[in-house]
């Protein structure tokens, strides 16, 4: 697996049951998945040579982020080295440009959207959908709000062309809220959907998953589904994909993002599914059969602990797990450092305000907002 961050982390720890030997590539030994992963070799992913010297012996090559250049991913294939997903299937996630180009190519729906040069032409973009605001977004590298500017007025629109690199220019949705598709793929074609869940944005930042999400319109929820597992097999994805999407005031769909990896929308999976969102991600990226995807219970909250000032999350234990014995703690192994991901709390059962109250509680507690 290429990347040391938590989703490789929470990778691995799927695979151990099913006897799967992991290596990782990492930036350094520190991050979080380093720590636990037997076979680390400590690296740069943008150089080629160590990308080919890391793959040897591999059975297959997957990924905890969508950065590895493209070019690079196709060196690996050509070398005979299982990349999965592949290089045709990732750029979609890895460049917006592509992706938007794509997704109008096979009729999903999206946000009016174009590639824009300057803060001219975001002006006369903005006038095209009727005027500011509108969301300006760098094609790559951009993550949990990082790259993604809602801009006012011409002159507010100079700060993404600093970066140097392309800017999608897109209207600003009227949306009702943010939902999330997840679904996993193998190579022979076989797919799985999870329950379309909401996702609550806090910054930029997704801070609690609800699965399923509430109240949302049966056919809805079956759109969005039999969305995410046309967009893996027209792009031919191989394991999981998160399908991110925004339900708008007059009843539909547009998507959002696409990210090709196991994906904070899919954590609550861990506890709450028959099969988590990484347990697939493993059978998917091996051809093995899939795993069931249905929920254990009625509702599961997930809910990201942050960093803040209160670095010993340890001692806060006693308090949440003597409050809380059915809350399942998940945490990273990362310094905590002020709004910083170190951390999430999968809760679960049949009463959604008390589900949701929990998580919200324990996520706090660990972080020091709340002392009691």
């Amino acid at each position: 697996m290429v990347g040391g961050g938590q989703l490789a982390r929470m990778t691995h720890e799927a695979g151990i049951p099913l006897g799967i030997k992991f290596k990782l590539l990492s930036d350094t030994a520190q991050d979080s998945a380093a720590l636990v992963v037997s076979e680390v070799v400590v690296g740069d992913y943008r150089d080629l040579d160590t990308l080919r010297a890391f793959a040897r012996g591999c059975d297959v090559i997957t990924f905890d982020h969508e950065h590895v250049p493209t070019e690079h991913l196709r060196a690996l294939e050509a070398d005979g080295i299982p990349v999965r997903p592949g290089p045709d299937a990732l750029v979609h996630a890895q460049d917006k440009g592509v992706m938007r180009a794509k997704l109008t190519e096979i009729g999903a729906p999206c946000p009016h959207h174009r590639i824009v040069k300057d803060p001219a032409d975001a002006a006369a973009f903005a006038h095209e959908v009727g005027g500011f605001p509108v969301v300006l977004k760098t094609v790559r590298g951009g993550y949990d709000g990082k790259g993604v500017w809602v801009v006012r007025s011409e002159v507010d629109a100079a700060d993404p062309f600093r970066a140097g690199v392309p800017v999608l220019a897109e209207e600003k949705v009227d949306f009702v809220r943010e939902l999330a598709a997840n679904i996993v793929r193998s190579p022979h074609g076989q797919a799985v959907a999870y329950p379309v869940v909401e996702s609550i944005q806090v910054d930029g930042v997704c801070d609690t998953v609800i699965a399923p999400a509430p109240e949302l319109d049966e056919r809805l929820a079956g759109e969005a589904q039999q969305l995410a597992l046309r967009i893996a097999a027209e792009l031919g994805v191989v394991g999981h994909l998160a399908v991110e999407l925004f339900e708008t005031r007059d009843g539909h769909i547009l998507v959002n993002e696409l990210a090709m990896r196991p994906h904070n929308s899919g954590h609550w999976t861990q506890d709450g599914a028959i099969t988590s969102q990484f347990a697939n991600h493993v059978r998917a990226v091996l051809d093995l059969p899939l795993g069931d995807p249905r929920p254990r219970a009625t509702w599961t909250v997930m809910s990201n602990v942050l960093g803040g000032d209160y670095p010993d999350m340890y001692q806060a234990y006693l308090h949440c797990m003597a409050r809380d014995p059915q809350l399942k703690i998940h945490m990273y192994g990362k310094d905590v450092k002020p709004g910083r991901k170190v951390g999430h709390v999968n809760t679960y059962g049949d009463d959604l305000a008390d589900v949701r109250e929990r998580a919200r509680h324990a996520a706090d507690y660990l972080r020091g907002t709340i002392t009691e």
